[in-house]
C-alpha cells in the first residue's frame, strides 16, 4: 500500500485538516500521479458537510486533479512517466452496461465509482480524492492533459468544464443560435466561454448587475438583470437554448418563458428543492428541458483537446491547502472569480 498525505474531514461538523491514508499499490493497468493542483468544487462542500446524504467519513475531497505521472503499470500504453495526467469526477464504472459501452460512463447503470466518498468496484475499498499528494488510477479513467503553461487553470475543466461543455455539445449549439447562460459562477463562467467559442450569440442572465463587466470580458455579447421585470419581458421568446447553472432556489418558469418555439433549457445546477414546473409553458411552444451530468472519458478528453486548441482555461484563484476552510466559506458567499485551485506543493 502507498502512504498518502491529504486534507480531509472526519465528521460533518469538522474543519478540513491534515489526514493520512493509504492507496492501493500501482497495478498493471494503473498510473501513479503526483498531484500538482486540485480544483475546489461546491460539491466538495456539500459532500464533506453531509448535505447530500451521510458522507463516508473520513472524507478527502477533490475531483479536479492534474499532475505528473511518476509510475506506470506493466500494461499501461496510454501514459509514460513524465506525462501530464488528470482525474475527473469518477475513476471506474462497470464497463459492460449500455452507457459504458457508449462512452457515457457517468451514467453507468451499476453506478460509477466516484473519485472520492465512494467505493471501487469491489464495494469495499473507499475512494479518497485529490486534496492529497498522489492518486492511483486505471489508465482508462485518466485524462491526457495537453502540454500547457497554465496547468492550475486546467484543473477545473475536469468538472466545471465538462459539466458545461457536454450539454452544449449534446444540444448542438453553434453559429446562429441565441444562448442564455443563467448564473455567473464556477459553471456559468465556463458556459459563457464555450458557448461563445462555438459561435453562438450569448446573453448572461444574472441577479447581480456588478457581473456585467465580467460576463462581457468572458465572451458574453449581452447582459440582462433577471430581477428586472422589464428586461425579462423584452427577452420573452428570444433564446434557442438556456443553460441553467443555478444551484439556489429559483422560479424556473420565469426563464422557460424566454425560450423560442422548440427551445431547450439545459439544466446542470441542482437546487436544494425540486422545481415547480408549469407544463403549459412547455406544451404551448413545444419547449423541452434536458438534464446533463459531467461527461464520459472520451468526451472529457475531447473537451480538454478543444480547450488546448482554443486557449480556453478556467478563471482561478490559487490557494494554499491551509486556506481551504476559508475558501469553503468564500465559495458559499460566491466570493471567488471563479474557481479556487489548491497548489498541492503547499500540502
Amino acid at each position: 500500500m502507498i502512504q498518502v498525505k491529504g486534507y480531509g474531514a472526519v465528521s460533518k461538523d469538522s474543519r478540513l485538516a491534515p489526514l493520512g491514508f493509504e492507496r492501493r499499490d500501482v497495478g498493471e493497468a494503473d498510473i501513479l500521479i503526483d498531484i500538482l493542483y486540485c480544483g475546489v468544487c461546491h460539491s466538495d462542500i456539500h459532500t464533506v458537510r453531509s448535505e447530500w446524504g451521510e458522507a463516508l467519513y473520513p472524507v478527502v475531497p477533490g475531483h479536479e486533479i492534474v499532475g505528473k505521472v511518476v509510475q506506470v503499470g506493466s500494461k499501461v500504453s496510454k501514459f509514460k512517466v513524465g506525462d501530464l495526467a488528470g482525474v475527473g469526477v469518477f475513476v471506474d464504472s462497470c464497463r459492460h452496461c449500455d452507457s459504458c459501452k457508449k462512452g457515457q460512463e457517468q451514467y453507468c447503470e451499476e453506478g460509477m465509482s466516484p473519485t472520492y466518498n465512494g467505493y471501487y468496484r469491489d464495494k469495499v475499498t473507499k475512494t479518497f480524492g485529490g486534496y492529497s499528494s498522489t492518486y492511483v488510477v486505471d489508465e482508462d479513467y485518466a485524462l491526457i492533459i495537453p502540454p500547457t503553461n497554465q496547468l492550475a487553470a486546467i484543473a477545473p475543466l475536469l468538472c466545471a468544464g465538462i459539466t458545461t461543455y457536454s450539454p452544449l455539445r449534446y444540444a448542438g449549439v453553434g453559429k446562429g443560435h441565441k444562448v442564455a447562460v443563467l448564473g455567473l459562477g464556477g459553471l456559468g463562467h465556463m458556459a459563457v466561454k464555450f458557448a461563445a467559442s462555438f459561435g453562438a450569440e450569448v446573453t448572461m442572465l444574472s441577479t447581480s448587475p456588478s457581473k456585467e463587466a465580467d460576463a462581457k470580458k468572458l465572451g458574453a455579447h449581452h447582459f440582462a438583470l433577471s430581477t428586472d421585470p422589464e428586461q425579462m419581458k423584452q427577452l420573452k421568446g428570444k433564446f434557442d437554448f438556456i443553460l441553467n447553472t443555478v444551484a439556489a432556489k429559483h422560479d424556473i418558469n420565469r426563464f422557460i418563458d424566454l425560450l423560442k418555439v422548440e427551445g431547450k433549457m439545459l439544466i446542470v445546477g441542482i437546487p436544494p428543492e425540486d422545481h415547480s414546473l408549469s407544463s403549459g409553458k412547455l406544451i404551448s411552444k413545444r419547449r423541452s428541458i434536458i438534464g446533463s451530468m459531467i461527461g464520459g472519458i472520451a468526451e472529457t478528453q475531447e473537451m480538454l483537446n478543444y480547450c488546448a486548441e482554443h486557449n480556453i482555461v478556467s478563471e482561478i484563484e490559487l490557494i494554499a491547502i491551509k486556506d481551504i476552510n476559508e475558501a469553503y466559506e468564500r465559495v458559499i458567499r460566491s466570493d471567488v472569480k471563479y474557481r479556487f485551485v489548491i497548489d498541492m506543493k503547499t500540502l
